[in-house]
């Protein structure tokens, strides 16, 4: 049977199993309590003879109790084996064998009946919820058809090694992730991003486990393991967010945990108090019968069923909701960051550019052979992620030039590379590193406003590439969806020089922007925002972004195109890579906060109210029984219109 861990702190087991068989042998008990509650009623109410003596009535009622009353005592026993006294399944007993005692035989059946109706619903409703999130994601094929020894065999996909080439037919899911080995190939790419429209992947792209050709047969070249492709990643991540609790979840846990004996002990006064008031005024009669039923109703209507359920399904819900979308949140705690953001900052390359760079230019130093600038600063970005490393390795190969394999090259963030050549040291990155290594490079270069690579080779200067990026076609929108949510602040934070930023700043209608910074330059600016009272979320794709990723509030990676290191610090992921799927993120969590506080409000506010009620006399048992079990579907239904809402 599956467990959870309820906010009175006790594990619940669940009536409603996975097993086909267990959850038919719940439906029965039920259906059998039912109809002998039924018809218990009917006897009753028609005067049957035989029905009129009270051991008759107490035996069939008490029939009726037995089958949803054992899994609730059994429950029961072990939580106060756990010195775990004030919880749900004593407050049902009490009150049920509370009836019994006073002689509400069908009062005694119902209360425990219904009860375990309202968590027999409550528990599918989970069950729903987990296997929406699970089923969003969870697209992992069982075989991959992989060529060894001349011919091709299927084998599961955790046995494929990298660098193993697979084929992949039209609409099959690859297994695992690796680049396209020939040709391009049109891919719905629905289960990891929620985009309807299919990419066309040519041949060296990468291609990410989950996706599914369109259109024709294709051979991928394998560059990760089974357990660390994007989706298996993806697909923990989501699995993992339930752990991470949400302030509104940790609230409800401590007020659950206060609030259960104390409405036990107010039940109790309820007893205690009237019978001290009629020994101290004799003209006050005491009727035991009338407020031992009173008190009966109270430990009833405040069983904290509808809280400690709805509101982590409601956590659930916007979860799923969003990665339905390709917006993956870690925890249903940066969930609730998330509707709090009010001031974004953005990392410019691959964030809101599509950092897809092309060499617009190359210009060498006197001297130095285009050819040997070109294939040097291939050699000095060959194994760096960044994307302007991509764009110069692949000038390079598309010149068909012979670049020499570099050795001992280390990346330093913000800046370049620095790695031996042939016995000579080569850098490659922005003018700050080569003047930083002691190396004159002209002063020119910090005048060019566009992206350029410069190149020192042996300590000299050796030339510059200029490259040229683009903003990405939902960037404008991303932002203007933004300032309609009414984030007060947006920011662009990159390592590029400042009149690019400012250039691509003014394109997107940002006011505020900063060029030129280091990894520490960006986490200072957070820190500053932090200290302003700001409530910041960083969207970075980076190896360099790491770091600030982590100081902000909320760390939003681009899941694409993004590092490895940047998706682990970040705390969403965008698996589409489209700026604008922030005011998504933005939206969801919002709507998923708000129906939590609705259910946390409405909940109590109705329980407050039926409690008074119970304590004045005025509401009987049964109208006790059926708010607490309606108040808990009301909240669990709200929540679910979260998994059910497709407009996000």
């Amino acid at each position: 049977m599956s467990t959870h861990e309820h906010a009175c702190g006790c594990a619940h087991s669940h009536c409603a199993v996975s097993s086909a068989s267990e959850g038919w042998n719940t439906c029965i008990r039920l259906s059998f309590s039912m109809v002998l509650l039924l018809g218990g009623l009917v006897f009753q109410w028609s005067k049957v003879p035989f029905f009129q003596r009270e051991w008759v009535a107490l035996c069939w009622f008490l029939a009726g109790w037995v089958p949803v009353a054992m899994p609730v005592m059994r429950e029961a026993w072990h939580t106060i084996r756990k010195h775990d006294f004030f919880n749900e399944f004593t407050l049902m007993l009490v009150a049920s064998l509370g009836a019994f005692y006073i002689g509400e035989y069908p009062e005694a059946l119902a209360v425990m009946l219904f009860y375990s109706i309202g968590e027999w619903f409550q528990d599918k409703a989970v069950e729903k919820a987990r296997r929406h999130i699970k089923s969003l994601l969870d697209v992992r094929p069982r075989k991959a058809t992989v060529w060894r020894s001349g011919h091709w065999v299927s084998v599961a996909p955790g046995e494929v090694e990298i660098g193993e080439e697979i084929e992949v037919k039209t609409g099959e899911r690859v297994p695992l992730d690796g680049v396209v080995a020939d040709g391009a190939v049109l891919f719905n790419t629905a289960a990891l991003t929620g985009e309807s429209v299919p990419r066309r992947i040519a041949t060296g792209e990468e291609v990410l486990a989950g996706m599914i050709p369109a259109d024709q047969i294709v051979r991928i070249r394998v560059v990760r393991k089974f357990t660390d492709s994007a989706l298996s990643r993806i697909l923990d991540m989501v699995q993992n967010a339930t752990s991470r609790k949400a302030p509104a979840e940790q609230f409800i846990r401590k007020f659950a945990r206060v609030y259960t004996p104390v409405v036990t002990g107010l039940a109790l006064l309820l007893v205690v108090v009237p019978w001290v008031w009629s020994m101290v005024q004799p003209a006050f009669v005491f009727d035991f019968h009338a407020w031992f039923y009173r008190a009966l109703v109270f430990l009833v209507i405040s069983c904290p069923c509808a809280l400690v359920i709805s509101i982590p399904l409601g956590y659930f819900g916007g979860i799923g909701a969003a990665s339905r979308k390709g917006i993956l949140f870690k925890g249903s705690n940066y969930l609730d960051a998330v509707a709090h953001v009010d001031t974004i900052m953005f990392d410019k390359t691959g964030t809101l550019t599509r950092g897809v760079f092309r060499v617009q230019s190359v210009s060498p130093a006197e001297g130095v052979a285009p050819e040997s600038l070109v294939a040097y600063a291939a050699a000095a970005e060959t194994g760096s992620t960044h994307p302007i490393a991509h764009a110069v390795c692949g000038y390079a190969a598309e010149c068909g030039l012979s670049v020499p394999v570099p050795a001992g090259t280390h990346e330093m963030a913000g800046m370049g590379v620095r790695t031996m050549v042939e016995g000579r040291a080569i850098l490659a990155g922005n003018p700050r590193l080569l003047r930083r290594e002691g190396v004159a490079c002209p002063d020119s270069l910090s005048q060019i406003p566009d992206t350029i690579v410069a190149v020192a080779v042996g300590g000299r200067y050796a030339g510059f590439l200029l490259l040229a990026d683009e903003p990405k076609e939902d960037a404008w929108m991303a932002v203007s969806l933004l300032k309609d949510l009414g984030i007060r602040r947006l920011c662009i934070l990159s390592g590029d020089k400042s009149p690019l930023v400012g250039k691509l700043a003014g394109q997107l209608g940002v006011s505020s922007y900063f060029g030129d910074l280091m990894p520490e330059d960006k986490v200072r600016h957070i820190e500053e925002a932090k200290a302003a009272g700001d409530k910041v979320a960083f969207v970075g794709d980076g190896l360099n972004d790491a770091p600030v990723l982590a100081t902000s509030h909320v760390g939003i990676a681009m899941g694409g195109l993004g590092s490895d290191v940047a998706i682990e610090a970040a705390d969403v992921v965008l698996q589409t890579d489209q700026p604008s799927k922030i005011a998504a993120a933005i939206k969801i969590a919002r709507r998923t906060r708000h129906i939590v506080w609705e259910n946390i409000v409405g909940a109590i506010g109705l329980k407050v109210v039926i409690l008074v009620l119970g304590a004045m006399g005025v509401a009987s048992l049964w109208a006790a029984v059926f708010a607490d079990v309606g108040v808990a579907l009301l909240a669990i239904l709200n929540a679910m219109r979260l998994l059910c809402d497709k407009k996000y």
